[in-house]
């Protein structure tokens, strides 16, 4: 049941554009609130795998949000936001007067406003809504979700985030909150994922047991969340994407954009995003984030499981 009280039933209707790992959980977790849900992807067997699991199909961002109460963007950047909203098949042609656009991806607090004033200046509604959590998060409905926009904007989209989140954190008032609020998180996210993968194999290096360096890190001070998270992949020689490694090419590129324009030195998410720049030039871009391992594995001889 969502907050408004309604009782689930198909009267709200929401669009999804992007059904990869992340979208296609959380359009499944729309439809488990009783939302009708058209999806739409760049991808033709995701939009048939997802009628298949009772959503509806669409050709296009225009055609799925037509007659949405909102519609969820949940695409790669800032770059194939504004081509949704606003390309030749964009959201923008059909969506409602006084519907929400629920932009999940991560960009440039900047670009986020700009995007929220041209949608907004349409009459339709804008909610900044980076998320976080990964993809089985998304699929069971319990994603960290970073929103900021109008009073309006979160009221509209509230039946689709109490479907989707676990956690919603209100952060302003205005689109670019909570674009800046997810940066700071991915500042973290990169260095943390960077150093868990030096780390490890440092420790390959030293001849030490892998997985009792997992057992043992992970019971102590030096853990993290994306150490406790990625290194079973380094321990399995599992390389298979779950987030890319040029997701963080992409993500610390932005931090390094927005912090010099604010002219504010930030030399170890530099460092970090040197070795994710490291790792997709070694060709490893399309590979799971936990790579830069295998890039310090080639580069100094280590044996890693696997590689």
């Amino acid at each position: 049941m969502s907050s408004t009280g309604e009782t689930p039933n198909t009267t709200k209707r929401a669009g999804v554009v992007g059904l990869g790992s992340m979208g296609f959980g959380m359009a499944q977790s729309l439809l488990r609130a009783g939302i009708d849900v058209a999806g739409c992807d760049v991808g033709p067997e995701a939009v048939a795998r997802f009628v298949a699991q009772g959503g509806r199909g669409g050709a296009s961002p225009a055609e799925v949000a037509q007659g949405a109460d909102m519609v969820v963007s949940v695409v790669v950047n800032a770059a194939q936001t504004e081509a949704v909203l606003f390309g030749p098949e964009g959201v923008a042609q059909t969506l409602p007067e006084g519907a929400v656009f629920i932009s999940c991806a991560t960009m440039d607090p900047d670009v986020a406003r700009s995007l929220a004033a041209r949608l907004e200046a349409t009459g339709r509604l804008y909610l900044d809504a980076p998320i976080s959590g990964g993809a089985q998060r998304a699929a069971e409905g319990a994603l960290t979700i970073l929103a900021s926009g109008s009073p309006a904007a979160f009221a509209k989209a509230r039946p689709a985030l109490d479907a989707m989140a676990a956690k919603l954190y209100t952060l302003g008032d205005a689109a670019g909150a909570g674009a800046a609020f997810k940066m700071i998180n991915q500042l973290l996210a990169g260095v943390h994922i960077a150093a868990a993968c030096e780390a490890m194999a440092f420790a390959a290096r030293q001849g030490l047991d892998l997985k009792k360096v997992y057992e043992v890190i992970t019971a102590s001070a030096g853990n993290s969340w994306m150490f406790e998270n990625r290194m079973p992949h380094v321990l399995s020689g599992d390389y298979s994407p779950k987030s890319a490694v040029d997701i963080f090419v992409k993500d610390l590129g932005i931090v390094q954009d927005m912090a010099r324009s604010a002219k504010f030195p930030v030399p170890v998410s530099a460092a970090a995003l040197q070795m994710f720049l490291a790792a997709s030039a070694s060709g490893m871009g399309r590979d799971d984030d936990a790579s830069v391992a295998r890039l310090y594995a080639q580069i100094t001889g280590t044996k890693l499981p696997g590689v």
